[in-house]
C-alpha cells in the first residue's frame, strides 16, 4: 500500500522486511525494486530483478521484471542492453502496452524510428488510443520518482517518446 501511495522509502522498510522474514518473497524482491527505482537507488534495482527472475523464472508475469531491468537500462543509458530487455518482456506480455512504450523510447534513441512509430502505435492499441496520446498525458498519469530520477526519464524515455513521434500536449 505505501508503494501505491508514493511513500517509497516507507514501502522499502517494509518490504526488506518481508524479505528477512522470506528471502524468497518475489512479489517484495519486485516492489523493492520499484521502490528502490524512484528513490533514486537505481544501481539495486537490477539485481533484485535479477534475483526475482531466478526465484520464478516460469512466472506468468516475468514481463514486469523485464521491464524494470530495461527500464533501468534505459535511464542509465545502455539503450541497445536495455532493447534486448524490453523485447523479451514484450514476448512474455505481447498486450502489455507498458513494454511497447519503452520499446519505442528506445528504438528512438537508437535511430530505429520506424520500429519505434509501429511501437507507439502499438502501445496505444491496447491501451486505448488516449493513455499515449501525449507526453503531457504520460507523466499525469505516471510514477517518475525523486527529482534526480524524473531526470533521467526525461533524458531518456520521454525524449525517445518525442522522437517516436509523441506530441507534447
Amino acid at each position: 500500500m505505501l508503494r501505491w501511495q508514493n511513500r517509497w522509502s516507507e514501502a522499502i522498510s517494509e518490504f526488506e522486511t518481508a524479505l528477512a522474514l522470506n528471502r524468497n518473497l518475489v512479489g517484495a524482491l519486485q516492489g523493492l525494486g520499484r521502490c528502490k527505482l524512484y528513490t533514486g537507488s537505481i544501481e539495486e534495482v537490477i539485481p533484485l530483478a535479477e534475483q526475482a527472475i531466478r526465484l520464478d523464472p516460469r512466472n506468468p508475469h516475468i514481463g514486469w521484471r523485464y521491464l524494470l531491468i530495461g527500464t533501468v537500462l534505459l535511464l542509465q543509458t545502455h539503450t541497445d542492453e536495455a532493447i534486448v530487455w524490453l523485447e523479451k518482456g514484450r514476448s512474455t506480455m505481447p498486450t502489455e502496452p507498458f513494454h511497447r512504450s519503452w520499446l519505442a523510447a528506445g528504438y528512438a534513441l537508437r535511430g530505429e524510428s520506424e520500429r519505434a512509430a509501429t511501437e507507439l502505435a502499438e502501445a496505444r492499441r491496447f491501451a486505448g488510443e488516449s493513455s499515449f496520446s501525449s507526453i503531457a498525458h504520460v507523466k499525469a498519469g505516471g510514477i517518475w520518482g525523486v527529482p534526480k530520477v524524473r531526470e533521467l526519464f526525461e533524458a531518456t524515455y520521454f525524449a525517445g517518446l518525442r522522437e517516436a513521434g509523441m506530441p507534447e500536449e
